[in-house]
């Protein structure tokens, strides 16, 4: 056998042969095409619910931190911030509070996992303060990925 060129046409003891080219028929392809977008249909739902779960875990564990920090600005002052204080009297120094022992927290307050701040209000409706966020949509009430998420 000898290769004669670069195209590799094969000399086998006198005949001559072309290569033999393979490839994939248009059927072929839109076989696998709907294959994909079958599995593409089925799971693309249940993948983006879970990052929907996800959101609601991240508010609810950024509340737990909030709420502990808001407990340790208590403990140096004796009380939580104002509504008019806010969240931000955890990260920096009010006027006027002599007591203050922070920064309560790393960074600056996070907003929700959706990009919204979190609603706070002291004294709450719903004990000392209420720390709220609105979920997914927003707007007060909701369910599941939508439903607001509480301190209480």
């Amino acid at each position: 056998m000898q290769n004669l060129s670069a195209n590799r046409l094969v000399h086998d003891g006198g005949a001559t042969r072309s290569p033999v080219t393979r490839g994939f028929t248009l059927l072929e392809l839109l076989v696998v095409m709907v294959i994909i977008g079958l599995l593409a249909g089925y799971v693309a739902p249940k993948y983006f619910s879970q990052i929907g779960k996800s959101e609601v875990k991240t508010a609810k564990a950024q509340l737990d931190s909030l709420e502990k920090s808001l407990d340790q600005y208590r403990l140096d002052t004796g009380r939580y911030p104002s509504t008019e204080q806010g969240l931000a009297a955890l990260f920096a120094r009010p006027a006027n509070e002599p007591k203050w022992s922070g920064p309560y927290l790393k960074k600056q307050v996070p907003p929700d996992p959706w990009g919204r701040p979190y609603q706070y209000k002291s004294p709450g409706e719903h004990g000392e303060y209420d720390l709220i966020s609105l979920g997914k949509d927003g707007q007060p009430g909701g369910t599941e990925e939508a439903a607001d998420i509480t301190s209480w």
